[in-house]
């Protein structure tokens, strides 16, 4: 298993893009966290980007969730299977308000 870690902005940004190896096809994403680690209330929205799109309306997959100040938030009820290229991307509505934190293994 592995991680990456990210300080959202207000642009949408790549948080993690599924380069996989052979054997491997592509990249299970286990678990998301955003963490707020300020006295501000921030909202997060996220997007399953396939190879060569951008993100928007047609692939968001959480919009303008709120993330309380102080609060963490998980996202691990369900799997994201990435196939190469693809990729999960994120913005806040105000910056470096909220930590991205993605768990995934190679699939």
């Amino acid at each position: 298993m592995a991680l990456t870690n990210t300080v959202l902005t207000t642009s949408n940004q790549t948080i993690f893009t599924s380069n996989p190896t052979a054997p491997q096809e592509g990249h299970a994403v286990t678990c998301m966290i955003i963490c707020n680690t300020t006295v501000n209330d921030a909202v997060v929205s996220i997007y399953a980007v396939p190879s060569g799109g951008t993100a928007g309306a047609g692939n968001q997959i959480v919009n303008a969730l709120p993330v309380f100040a102080g609060e963490t938030v998980s996202l691990d009820q369900e799997k994201i299977v990435l196939g190469s290229g693809d990729s999960i991307c994120a913005q806040s509505d105000i910056a470096s308000k909220l930590t991205f934190t993605l768990s995934y293994i190679p699939v």
